[in-house]
Order: C-alpha cells, then sequence, then structure tokens
C-alpha cells in the first residue's frame, strides 16, 4: 500500500498547533536550532531487509500478519516507513534471504520509494539448500579448505549483488568460533579466517568499504573467532585501508563500556557503522533506547565528538543501520519507534555544551562534566525531531498515523493473516 501525501497532511493539520507550541518553547533555550533541525532531516538510518517480519526466538517463530513475502514487498513496507518518518531512506539486503530476480526491476522500485542500497550482509551462519560444504564447524575459520572456499565465494557473490544495485559496502559477520574448551585451535581460526577475508577483500572494488562485525558470543558460547572490538580491530588493520570494525550494540557482554570503544575506533579511523538495537541482558535484539536510552545517548555523544574532530559529515561519514528482531511488536511500529529513538539520542547529543565539558574536564570538575551531560539527556528533544519530520512532509506522529491509517489491518488484506517473511 501507499500513504498519500494528504493523509499525511491531514494528521499533521491536527497536531499542528501543538507542536508549533512545543517547538517555540523549546527553541528558546536552545542555541542553534536550525542547525540542529537541518542536520536531523539529513540523517538517514537504513532499514533490513530481515526485520520486517516478526523474529524469532531459539524456541519458535509466532508470524504476524500481512507479512512482506518477496524483496519487493520489503521494499515496500520501508517506503512506507520512509513516507511516515522521511528518515528510514536506505534499505540493507541480506543474502541469499533477498536475491534479486531482475536488478533493473528492483533498481526502479527503490527510485519509487526513494531508497537507496546500504550495505550488504552475507550469510554463512546457515546452511542453505542444495549448499555442498556445511558450516556447523564454521566458514571462514573452517578446518577444510573448501568450507571456506565455498564461505569466501558467497560473499564475492554477494559483493556482485551489490555492485549491479550501487550499494558500496559489505558487512561481514561470523558465527564462527567453538563451544567447548580444546575444540579449537585459536591462533589457527584466526590464521584461517584472515586468509579468507583477504581473499574477499581482494575482491572489493576500489570504492567500496568491507566492515567486520564482531559478537561475543552465540551461536558459540565458549570463544568467537571475531569475539571482541579488538579482534575486529585486528582484522581490519591487517586487512587494509578499505577494512572497518562495526559495532553492534548487542554484540557486547553485559555493561561494556560501548562508548569508550566508539571513541577509540573513531580516533583510530576504523570505525565503518552501527547496527543499533537494545538489550537487557546480551542480544536481545529489543527496541533501540528502550531499555538503555542513556547509554544510546552517551554513544552519540562520543559520535558526534568524535566525527567533528575529524571533520566528518555526521550524515555520511558512518554507516548507520538498525538489526533487529520482533517478537512481540508490529515490526513496521518498532522499526519506528527506534528510528525515533535514534534521531532523540542524537539531537541530545547535539545539545551538549562541549566547550563547557571540556572546561569542566580540564579542572577536574566531575560533577559540572556529570551535570552538561545529564541537562542534554534530560531535555525533551522530541519536538525538534519532529519539526525535522514536518520539514520534509513525514508525519508528526509516525505511529500514530500508522495506527490511524489501519497500514497493519490494510497489510493483511493484500497479502493474507498466515503470510512469513523471507529470512529468519
Amino acid at each position: 500500500m501507499k500513504i498519500e501525501r494528504y493523509q499525511i497532511e491531514e494528521h499533521n493539520s491536527k497536531l499542528a498547533q501543538s507542536h508549533q507550541r512545543k517547538f517555540e518553547f523549546l527553541a528558546q533555550d536552545i542555541q542553534g536550532t536550525e542547525d540542529i533541525v537541518q542536520k536531523l532531516m539529513k540523517f538517514q538510518i537504513a532499514i533490513p531487509s530481515w526485520a520486517l517480519g516478526t523474529g524469532g526466538t531459539r524456541f519458535g517463530r509466532f508470524s504476524g500478519g500481512g507479512e512482506p513475502r518477496s524483496l519487493e514487498e520489503k521494499m515496500g513496507d520501508i517506503g512506507l516507513l520512509h513516507q511516515l518518518n522521511q528518515s528510514s531512506g536506505a534499505i540493507s539486503l541480506h543474502i541469499p534471504w533477498d536475491i534479486p530476480e531482475n536488478i533493473q526491476d528492483i533498481k526502479v522500485l527503490a527510485a519509487q520509494y526513494g531508497l537507496r542500497f546500504d550495505a550488504m550482509n552475507s550469510n554463512t551462519f546457515q546452511d542453505q539448500p542444495g549448499q555442498d560444504q556445511s558450516y556447523k564447524f564454521g566458514s571462514m575459520q573452517h578446518i577444510d579448505k573448501a568450507v571456506r572456499k565455498q564461505a569466501v565465494e558467497h560473499n564475492i557473490e554477494v559483493i556482485k549483488h551489490g555492485v549491479a544495485l550501487g550499494s558500496d559496502s559489505l558487512t561481514v559477520w561470523l558465527s564462527d568460533g567453538s563451544c567447548f574448551p580444546g575444540q579449537l585451535n585459536f591462533r589457527r581460526a584466526f590464521e584461517n579466517t584472515l586468509e579468507s577475508l583477504q581473499e574477499v577483500y581482494a575482491a572489493l572494488p576500489e570504492d567500496w568499504k568491507i566492515f567486520v562485525e564482531y559478537k561475543a558470543f552465540e551461536p558459540n558460547f565458549y570463544s568467537m573467532t571475531v569475539g571482541d572490538w579488538g579482534q575486529s580491530l585486528l582484522f581490519a588493520n591487517k586487512l587494509g585501508p578499505k577494512a572497518y570494525t562495526l559495532v553492534d550494540l548487542g554484540h557486547h557482554l553485559p555493561n561494556a563500556n560501548i562508548e569508550q570503544i566508539v571513541s577509540l575506533l573513531l580516533m583510530e579511523g576504523k570505525l565503518g557503522g552501527f547496527h543499533f538495537n537494545d538489550s537487557k541482558y546480551g542480544d536481545d535484539d529489543l527496541t533501540a533506547g528502550s531499555v538503555k536510552p542513556y547509554q544510546l545517548f552517551l554513544i552519540f555523544n562520543e559520535l558526534v565528538a568524535g566525527m567533528d574532530a575529524k571533520g566528518m559529515d555526521h550524515a555520511s561519514g558512518l554507516g548507520w543501520m538498525i538489526d533487529a528482531s520482533h517478537n512481540v511488536k508490529d515490526p513496521l511500529e518498532d522499526l519506528l519507534q527506534s528510528v525515533e529513538a535514534i534521531m532523540m539520542a542524537y539531537a541530545q547529543a547535539l545539545l551538549v555544551d562541549k566547550m563547557g565539558l571540556e572546561e569542566a574536564r580540564m579542572q577536574n570538575d566531575v560533577v559540572r562534566c556529570q551535570e552538561i551531560l545529564q541537562n542534554a539527556f534530560r531535555t525533551d528533544v522530541r519536538p525538534l525531531v519532529a519539526e525535522a519530520r514536518l520539514r520534509a512532509n513525514a508525519a508528526l506522529n509516525p505511529v500514530g498515523l500508522f495506527r490511524e491509517l489501519q497500514v497493519r489491518e490494510k497489510l493483511i488484506g493484500e497479502r493474507g493473516f498466515k503470510t512469513v517473511a523471507t529470512g529468519l
């Protein structure tokens, strides 16, 4: 389905007076309001193709009605999101779940929805139908050269699909590791993985990047061959200037200082991108900002400071993407909430008194440092984010309009109640 422009305008007209009052009140106390709104309007967050259907747990998957059954329908859903918030103008594809049957038709469809193709994602954590070699004991780390070769060839295939679509980056997440002590020779696993990644790196086009993603645990629970940011950075440094570390907020042990990791990777010029989500315990894939909103703000504070120090454009300097698995929410509503939370954390980071913070640091004024950060975090920036949407012809209240227009009910009417999205 498509949301008509007049429906957004009617929705906004009903909320305009209240919004304007809140925005003008907030703008009185904020310096550089116009600059912040413009930055928010430019900031785009890629939506992964696999997040548009309900996700699953290790025990089961509960499909929702009206799930997208094809790449075209997934793009249609992201087009809906982008109409509602004008901040979701990119799609990240997962291969082989979303191999385009007709590249030209898919590119035309993307243009119609105002979407670009973000990072391509490979899959060597599952065995696919008809696959010659199994990844049960790893892919790029595997002791069998034939398995490693299969994994390399798959990633090169993903690059070719990305080139055809106009993408410019590849994300590699490896589930490789071990479940029991003694199962794996750590050094050999690292060396095999590096050799495999070097073959993929050699196949990258000149203007492409490769993002090496890490995860502390799961599906292996004794060791992961790319288990933390240090291991990812080792690979990225050894591969070359087109290789970067990718940070997934859920891929850390509890209480990890992600904001410090971000700061140091930026300092080294090796932070490539982000997968946004939230967690209570581990890789819970919850809605961004739903559990740890202050941490999300602190991460963005380091991102903004680090990018400004290097003269990087906030909107294009890094890869921004959501990575989540939805079990009990409508996936589209969940994604709208995640985008809103990310935009709010970004806006709050833009409010930080950077000069005052640096002065307080130089004086070891710990209380003042905390006050400056928490003053920005405790500012209700929702009117700023809403104003950016309003100026971009999006909805003042995306979730509200989604429900008002009964989007899910209409998708069920078009696709059926018992549909299952491709992928997970």
